[in-house]
């Protein structure tokens, strides 16, 4: 049986979902989208018994990334996300904390990151995929060897994600999702930014992308 292990958290004000992955045996942790209570987090960190060695975000608009700082403090860790996203991260407006969320957040990722790329994290390979669309610099990852792809607010459950704020693009979207993730394995696990979680094989015969696959 694998060590792998995924748990979700439902966090903020728009309910996003934090996920903190840990390996079972070595009791690593890496925290993907640190939505925000930045304290609650620690404390099931805690609870489980694990040590993060790294915050990976998706995107960096203000419901995923709010409790970034916390973990980095109290773990001493990085904070990874795509090149692409490094200048909205730096951007109150564009990533939303200075108006939606009204408290103005911005930071550089430490290690940023590029298609393709694989990280050796928790003794699993995660695989970068730029998935731009409902940000310039939009990432999912993909671990090959469980099956898994988070999403963040690219891919939900019969839905995807939004494409009329800052660096969005309804184009990108679509390409990201048909030429990216319905190419993976159809029982892979997706992990989506909000919501339950789904597969790639019911995203592609339910989620309403798939009309532009059978357009041709």
């Amino acid at each position: 049986m694998s060590d792998f292990r995924i748990k979700t958290y439902v966090l903020g004000p728009v309910s996003t979902n934090c996920y903190i992955v840990y390996n079972e045996r070595t009791k690593e942790a890496v925290v993907v989208d640190p939505a925000d209570n930045g304290p609650y987090i620690l404390n099931k960190c805690n609870e489980l018994g694990v040590k993060p060695s790294a915050v990976l975000l998706t995107h960096g608009h203000g419901d995923h990334i709010m409790a970034s700082q916390d973990i980095k403090r109290a773990f001493h860790v990085n904070i990874y996300a795509a090149e692409a996203e490094d200048g909205l991260l730096a951007d109150a407006a564009k990533n939303l904390t200075g108006g939606f969320l009204n408290t103005p957040l911005t930071f550089h990722a430490d290690v940023l990151l590029h298609d393709g790329e694989e990280l050796g994290l928790l003794g699993f390979q995660w695989k970068v995929i730029e998935t731009p669309g409902h940000t310039a610099g939009s990432v999912c990852y993909y671990i090959p060897a469980e099956d898994v792809l988070i999403a963040g607010d690219t891919l939900f459950q019969e839905s995807y994600g939004r494409t009329d704020l800052p660096t969005g693009s309804s184009r990108q979207l679509i390409d990201s999702i048909l030429k990216k993730l319905f190419i993976l394995p159809e029982d892979t696990m997706v992990y989506p930014g909000h919501g339950d979680p789904t597969t790639i094989g019911h995203e592609k015969k339910y989620n309403p992308i798939s009309y532009y696959n059978r357009l041709g």
